[in-house]
């Protein structure tokens, strides 16, 4: 029988020395998991729900004004830094903070305060909203147009799924509530509001 002999100065490692050091790694794998000390954003709390349907004007949205019989008050405006839509005739409207219901509302009394025309007829749309920033890990980090009804899954669809790093559980947001910018842990399922800065984790294992 042969053996081979090791050069002088070389040590031989054996199997079984590598198994302590995997089941070390093992264990603080295990520790970590179940301690959820390697899980990233455990300390944030969710956000506020957003109900879509109850969507305030904010700044940068594009709404369109319809008045009926009146073409030169029929046009497409922007929502300045300042909250307000510069309407001719009219001066500077509030619109911030309102919904188009209500814009329209503040519209037409100021139409008819100015007597402008008797019994205007306005409806104000959406036509662009506030974009919603994915950063992180997501195949294309970006800016992105929000749609009505977007939860975060859809908007990590729609740039380009996530990663293979990324920690898919919940996502870190901020967001624009008001006149005050709140933080906290998004969900999957969870509506994204136009405006929303997302950034996705990396997970740790």
């Amino acid at each position: 029988m042969i053996r081979v002999m090791p050069r002088h100065g070389q040590r031989r490692r054996h199997p079984i020395a590598a198994r302590p050091a995997l089941a070390s790694l093992g264990l603080a794998a295990t520790l970590c998991v179940s301690l959820g000390a390697c899980t990233p954003g455990t300390d944030l709390h969710e956000v506020p729900s957003y109900d879509p349907h109850s969507y305030v004007l904010g700044v940068d949205d594009q709404i369109r004004v319809i008045t009926y019989d009146q073409d030169q008050l029929s046009t497409d405006f922007r929502v300045d830094a300042g909250g307000k839509v510069a309407v001719p005739t009219l001066g500077n409207l509030q619109a911030a903070g309102l919904t188009t219901a209500e814009f329209a509302a503040e519209m037409t009394q100021a139409l008819e305060k100015q007597k402008l025309l008797r019994h205007p007829s306005v409806v104000v749309e959406i036509v662009a909203y506030r974009p919603v920033s994915i950063l992180g890990e997501v195949a294309r980090p970006g800016e992105y147009p929000y749609r009505p009804g977007m939860t975060l899954l859809t908007a990590i669809a729609a740039s380009g799924g996530y990663t293979y790093r990324a920690f898919e559980g919940y996502a870190y947001v901020v967001r624009q509530e008001g006149d005050h910018t709140v933080t906290g842990r998004l969900s999957p399922g969870d509506f994204v509001k136009p405006g929303d800065a997302i950034q996705v984790y990396e997970r740790h294992f």
